[in-house]
């Protein structure tokens, strides 16, 4: 099974920590909720509500949640990406896993290939073998990565060779937290704060002010600040996990090449779906300024907030 390492989570537990509320008194009630969903915390923020008229929400987002997971997960043996990886097909795919599959696709050839969710075999060789892999142990784990390989539509979703494996950890978090905010805005919430792993805050704060996230490096310091509204943010850097901290190689790898770095330490996207966000901080680690930039610019109303 693959090691379950709390990919880029720190930067998140930063991240809504920095999040704060006015220190008067609020305009209206708050109803708070705190649980677990991909393997990581998760949190919420419901302005308007009491925690007792928010009780069956709360309840609605965590069966949507472990629904979601039961497609998605790398870690439950029952989700329809683990049984992709075991073995390669998937047949009457989910909506959502057809939805999210077509995003990377949107996103691979927007960042020109560095975004790629077949990188699974060789995340998962460098988490499990560190610096003792071999050079030919490299070699074959690299061999399997191409998103080329990935075909799916509403019969089936397939990985052309044998070994193939994806990893959605790079952009289901966020697709995860979109989906949440669209069950929240179906049953009429307008000011919420949602950290699912990533970031969504619609309307405003209680106390009529925008809601402020704080961008965090893996220390702990917090960079930035950015004002939020109807609106997403996911912050990436590599080294929130090392995965073989003497090379200095940490969890997001290159799957353009095996001997290739990241190439930027921090790099902070808001963008309106948490997804597009998620998945252009993660490739924007291994990009040039100006190639994520061409990237963010594919996809409307999306800003790079924050790269070092």
């Amino acid at each position: 099974m693959t090691p379950k390492l709390n990919r880029r989570r720190f930067l998140s537990i930063s991240a809504a920590t920095a999040m704060t509320l006015s220190t008067g008194a609020s305009a209206a009630p708050v109803a708070y909720w705190t649980g677990h969903t991909m393997g990581a915390g998760a949190s919420m923020k419901l302005a308007g509500l009491t925690d007792a008229e928010a009780r069956p929400v709360f309840r609605a987002v965590e069966h949507e949640a472990d629904r979601l997971e039961r497609i998605f997960s790398l870690y439950r043996p029952d989700s329809q990406l683990v049984q992709l990886n075991e073995t390669g097909l998937v047949r009457a795919p989910a909506p959502e896993l057809l939805d999210l599959l077509s995003l990377c696709d949107r996103l691979n050839r927007a960042t020109a290939g560095a975004f790629d969710p077949t990188l699974q075999p060789m995340w998962l060789l460098r988490a499990t073998r560190g610096s003792a892999a071999t050079d030919r142990e490299i070699e074959a784990a690299q061999s399997l990565v191409g998103w080329n390989g990935v075909r799916f539509d509403t019969e089936e979703a397939r990985l052309d060779r044998p070994g193939m494996a994806l990893t959605l950890n790079g952009v289901a978090q966020g697709y995860v937290t979109d989906r949440i905010g669209a069950l929240l805005t179906e049953r009429g919430l307008r000011n919420v704060l949602i950290d699912f792993g990533e970031i969504v805050a619609m309307g405003r704060r209680p106390d009529g002010m925008p809601w402020q996230a704080g961008i965090a490096a893996p220390d702990g310091e917090i960079v930035q600040r950015v004002v939020l509204r109807d609106r997403a943010v996911a912050t990436s850097s590599p080294a929130g996990t090392m995965l073989v901290p003497a090379a200095g190689i940490g969890h997001i790898l290159d799957p353009r090449s095996a001997d290739a770095k990241a190439i930027n330490r921090l790099v902070s996207v808001s963008a309106p779906q948490a997804a597009v966000a998620d998945g252009l901080s993660t490739a924007g680690c291994l990009m040039s300024p100006a190639d994520l930039a061409h990237a963010i610019g594919t996809f409307p109303n999306t800003t790079l907030e924050t790269l070092i």
